[in-house]
């Protein structure tokens, strides 16, 4: 009898933040693969509209309104999502925030405020999910790293700080846990084609021009081109993959510059 070793059905997915987005589109990748999705925002004002679309994509969803710094909240939700939903398989940390200011102005509440998002958050919630995990045996965390967790980028320095530390609390988690059968690990996206870069994609803006040229494979990712990345690192086809940055960039950190046109 065959294995699919992809197939995700009849496992719960927490993916934090997914109301939009790249979030949106790795969370639709999982329920395509079988996953219940689960979602969570700090309100219910894009939470709403985001449970809706995954319903309308054919997939079984739910939505939760609480903050991932807030660790009292985050266990809450937890208790009610595992009682309600099921068992928590995969969490997948997406939540998370940028300030872009230079570092000489910016203000030490603000570097703060997305350390708490992007670094510390994926530790409440991860450390209190592989609870579970590990009374049942294992489990799947991905954590929504960057390639700023290996380059720095001028005025994203908060940003950059958080995600390079998340990359090393991906790695001792994985050290720590794989002994309980759950895989930690990671997924850098590159640059994607969303809304939020749709203002900078335009033809003949300089920034559009600089990341189709930098990068080899000479377009923006397509939000759909980080599903099977989730997917993998969330199904058994990844049960010996620990401690890893999957990073889907379209081949740029593969590279010190500009790809060459010659043959």
């Amino acid at each position: 009898m065959s294995i699919n070793l992809f197939d995700l059905t009849g496992k719960v997915a927490l993916i934090t933040g997914a109301v939009h987005g790249l979030g949106m589109a790795m969370a639709k990748g999982l329920g395509n693969a079988g996953a219940t999705i689960v979602v969570n925002n700090n309100s219910t004002d894009k939470l709403d509209e985001a449970v809706a679309e995954y319903k309308a994509s054919g997939l079984k969803a739910y939505g939760y309104v609480f903050d991932v710094t807030d660790e009292k909240a985050v266990i809450r939700a937890i208790e009610q999502i595992e009682k309600e939903v099921g068992p928590i398989d995969i969490l997948v940390n997406n939540a998370g925030i940028i300030k872009r200011t230079p570092i000489i102005e910016m203000e030490v509440a603000d570097f703060n405020a997305v350390i708490q998002v992007d670094l510390i958050s994926p530790f409440i919630v991860s450390k209190n999910v592989a609870k579970g995990m590990i009374k049942r045996g294992g489990g799947k965390i991905i954590n929504i790293c960057s390639m700023m967790s290996e380059l720095g980028r001028d005025s994203v320095s908060a940003y950059a700080a958080a995600k390079g530390g998340l990359k090393m609390l991906t790695k001792n988690m994985a050290t720590e846990w794989a002994k309980f059968n759950i895989q930690t690990n990671g997924i850098g996206p590159g640059y994607f084609a969303t809304s939020q870069t749709a203002p900078i994609r335009v033809d003949g803006h300089p920034f559009n021009e600089f990341i189709i040229s930098r990068t080899p494979a000479g377009r923006w990712g397509d939000p759909e081109d980080l599903q099977g990345a989730a997917i993998f690192l969330s199904s058994k086809a990844s049960d010996f993959v620990n401690g890893h940055i999957v990073y889907v960039d379209g081949g740029i950190l593969a590279t010190i510059g500009k790809p060459s046109n010659e043959d």
